[in-house]
């Protein structure tokens, strides 16, 4: 898709946010990205910063690319997510530059400069000589650079990627700007679009295949522009956490269904998850009380809060779902002390959420990169700051019949807290995760994804 098309999309939306006051909000996000960019290069001893937006790997024995992914660092500055090696230049003091890449070429379509009203803010250039971008520079002074290695030939080894600076700038990252906030509530939208969509399939008889195809298709974005590859999922697949296959057949008896699916707006991020049963069931049971605990989490994304706190209190929680349908015998402390809950639930109650999925700077506890460490037996948590406002997180709770985790449960004293009987019920169905994007105010906490339903209902 050419630049400048993409940006000019419209989105309806039930909020009174409309494209012409979202770029009212770049304005004051470009301020703060610079107030924050220039404490941070003060902090780590350069004068201005050159980020490459990256370009995509070419395929081995091949002269095809793998699909195109913007360096992040480079789209929180513009929405200028398809077209590789543009350049931009954060020099203080200055106007933001931006050298935009159009190669003289005749075998692909080179983008054309964006005309949409957010480009008043910067300095766009065409660029159709990379090797010369560095003159731009050159007069600056210490200059970091924060892109792939290939690209920095101009620069000072110890200036490429520099941790501290990159460290700075990845702790700001989690506090949004209002710009931002709306940029993801509107991915938010899209994806709940898709969702409905790939559920109405999978109630038809459709194959993962099929939901998957309604779903980009009513989101109007191809699988590249997604924010990662969706997770469709029926039956035992919903078992795999990061299930990567898309069966072509609907399998003769359609049990439970799992999407994991997101969209992007503007280089921003949703990442939804919910999940179905096909008819009435303990399982179907399971699914609402999960839903209900998730809800009663949701609640918990408030400043102050650590997060690590919201992730054992979603094991207390679950432990007790769990206990009230059957599946295990202990309220959910005593499960999460003897390590129960971790049978059910592997993985981390969330993340932080925004220009990628799995926001950078999650487990760090201050600008100096120090690690805030994960609970005891809890690896693989992303997340364990402590909440602000303007911070968006992930809230997904899950239960799922995964083989290998009950096997080690069944081999050692956990078995005696777990109904066997319930567990081989509910195998057929897979597994459960319900999952919202919620910001933390100061105020109650805003759910980006439950909003986003609401609308598209």
């Amino acid at each position: 898709m050419a630049s400048g098309a993409y940006f000019g999309r419209v989105v309806v939306v039930g909020a009174d946010v409309t494209e012409s006051s979202l770029d009212q909000l770049y304005k004051p996000h470009l301020q703060t990205l610079m107030r924050r960019t220039e404490q941070s290069l003060a902090a780590s001893g350069f004068d201005a910063l050159v980020i490459h937006a990256g370009s995509p790997p070419t395929q081995f024995l091949d002269d095809q690319d793998y699909p195109y992914k913007v360096n992040p660092h480079f789209k929180a500055w513009v929405p200028i997510v398809d077209n590789p090696r543009c350049i931009l230049l954060v020099a203080p003091g200055a106007r933001l530059k931006v050298l935009f890449y159009q190669p003289d070429d005749y075998w692909h379509k080179p983008a054309r400069l964006p005309q949409a009203p957010w480009t008043a803010e910067v300095d766009l250039i065409a660029m159709n000589e990379p090797s010369k971008a560095s003159d731009h520079w050159a007069h600056l002074g210490r200059v970091a650079y924060i892109g792939p290695d290939a690209f920095a030939a101009w620069a000072d080894p110890t200036s490429i990627n520099p941790p501290d600076l990159l460290a700075r700038l990845h702790y700001d990252r989690a506090v949004k700007t209002a710009y931002e906030l709306e940029c993801m509530r509107r991915a938010n939208e899209l994806g709940a679009r898709g969702h409905r969509a790939a559920l109405a399939a999978f109630r038809r008889g459709g194959s993962e295949y099929e939901a998957h195809m309604r779903y980009l298709e009513a989101c109007a974005q191809r699988e590249e522009e997604m924010p990662y590859n969706n997770i469709v999922a029926y039956n035992e697949n919903s078992a795999v956490l990061h299930y990567q296959h898309l069966e072509r057949a609907a399998p003769a008896s359609l049990r439970s269904f799992l999407i994991d699916a997101g969209a992007q707006y503007r280089g921003y991020a949703s990442d939804i998850t919910r999940t179905h049963a096909a008819f009435p069931s303990r399982f179907a049971d399971l699914v609402e009380a999960l839903d209900a605990a998730q809800r009663v989490l949701c609640n918990e994304i408030i400043p102050g809060r650590d997060y690590r706190e919201v992730h054992l209190c979603a094991h207390r929680s679950l432990g007790d779902v769990m206990q009230r349908v059957g599946l295990t015998k202990l309220p959910g402390q005593a499960a999460l002390e003897l390590g129960v809950t971790s049978v059910f639930f592997p993985h981390g109650i969330g993340h932080l959420l925004g220009l990628q999925v799995h926001d950078v700077g999650g487990v760090m506890g201050d600008t100096l990169g120090n690690e805030r460490r994960r609970p005891e037996g809890h690896p693989y948590l992303r997340l364990t700051r402590m909440l602000e406002p303007g911070v968006v997180v992930t809230v997904e709770p899950g239960i799922y019949l995964i083989d290998s985790l009950l096997a080690a449960a069944h081999a050692d004293s956990r078995r005696a807290h777990i109904d066997w009987a319930v567990v081989e019920e509910l195998k057929p169905f897979g597994g459960i995760r319900i999952e919202d994007n919620v910001v933390t105010t100061a105020a109650q906490p805003e759910n980006m994804t439950r909003d986003a339903f609401a609308r598209v209902a």
